[in-house]
């Protein structure tokens, strides 16, 4: 059984300002067009399918027309929400169009939907857990010790009763520990939504969403798709593609990509004023790319934003490189916010604002309001 994996369409997004719409509509027709000529046996879309709990209406007529479009083509979805959709709303009417083979998973009550496929191999589950907080599962389980999220994730999965004899896909929207972020997503503190590899061991692929940038976790079928387009300059060296999946016979899994082709790059241009405005050296290139430049000038150029519009109209973001930027002093000892938790992180805040440390006393009162606020 041949499968596509998508995630993280974030339809309706913005990316300095600048709106996605038009090359988000772009590359679903390039994705249908792929659906055409590979004719897979399902889609699996795994979370953030909009980029805003209430997307735009743009944002949901490209949705709509997407699916449409693929049930035309007789092709099963089967689409979880992530952190950034409204589970409530992203359900909405599911039943409805399940019966033209899209399959959309409702909110989390304590037990992932399940679809079945059958091909000469047998029996496909394809369990579809939407994004979960601790919290959530905590409400519906309150007899299990859950702490993190790994243990809801622990426990969502334990309650699917999954048989491991049979060939299992989950489609899920976390981030697993040891994966490799962008800039384009949310982080959070002290690296609180950790999920570890472990938790998915009973499954043959894992079809993974919220990580924008393609990649395995633990082995190679624990996999982010990554996004369909680059959100931001972190991933200028990316090729996004849709990831292939192979469903033989138990145990056998191949994989496989398609290169996705944007209809505007994002790329960085780097030189002085004088370099970027010769004609020799920008004629003959894409200048239609949504573009970073990085000017090398020792002094600021006025109104180098607009000047370089003219010849970038999709310039999105202008950097200076030189000796003053380079010997700036920068407070970094909080960058790496992800290794560090909530606690560590205001104690560096206390002591910058005030000079000295933070007391016991001061210490214990924001544990106890960082613990009421995880637990809320």
């Amino acid at each position: 059984m041949k499968l596509f994996h998508l995630s993280d369409l974030h339809l309706g997004k913005r990316v300095n300002e600048f709106s996605m719409i038009e090359d988000q509509e772009y590359i679903l027709k390039d994705i249908l067009t792929k659906v055409k000529e590979e004719k897979p046996d399902g889609i699996l879309i795994a979370g953030d399918v909009f980029d805003r709990s209430v997307p735009s209406e743009e944002a949901v007529k490209l949705w709509d027309d997407f699916l449409i479009r693929l049930s035309a083509l007789k092709v099963p979805v089967y689409a979880i929400s992530g952190n950034h959709d409204s589970a409530v709303r992203f359900s909405d009417h599911a039943a409805l169009v399940e019966t033209n083979g899209i399959y959309l998973s409702p909110v989390y009550q304590g037990q992932a939907k399940c679809c079945k496929a059958e091909d000469s191999f047998g029996t496909l589950n394809i369990y579809m857990l939407p994004f979960v907080k601790p919290a959530i599962v905590r409400a519906l389980f309150p007899e299990e010790e859950i702490k993190d999220y790994t243990d809801a994730c622990r426990v969502a999965v334990e309650k699917m009763q999954v048989d491991p004899s049979e060939r299992n896909i989950l489609i899920a929207h976390q981030f697993v520990t040891g994966a490799e972020r962008c800039d384009s997503e949310e982080i959070v503190v002290g690296g609180l939504d950790n999920v570890d590899v472990s938790v998915f061991d009973t499954f043959d692929y894992v079809a993974l969403g919220h990580i924008h940038g393609k990649q395995s976790i633990g082995r190679k079928t624990v996999r982010y798709s990554g996004t369909p387009l680059k959100y931001s300059f972190s991933e200028k060296d990316h090729q996004k593609s849709i990831t292939v999946i192979d469903m033989k016979e138990k145990g056998n899994v191949e994989l496989s990509e398609i290169p996705l082709v944007p209809m505007h790059d994002l790329r960085e241009v780097r030189g002085t004023y004088e370099e970027l405005t010769k004609k020799s050296n920008y004629e003959g290139t894409p200048q239609g790319d949504y573009i970073h430049v990085v000017l090398t000038d020792e002094e600021d150029v006025i109104d180098a934003m607009g000047k370089l519009r003219v010849i970038y109209p999709r310039l999105m973001q202008l950097t200076y490189d030189n000796k003053r930027t380079r010997n700036r002093q920068v407070i970094s000892d909080a960058a790496d916010v992800e290794n560090k938790t909530p606690m560590e992180l205001f104690e560096e805040f206390y002591e910058k604002q005030n000079n000295q440390e933070i007391s016991d006393t001061q210490r214990k009162f924001v544990a106890a309001c960082i613990e009421d606020i995880w637990r809320a």
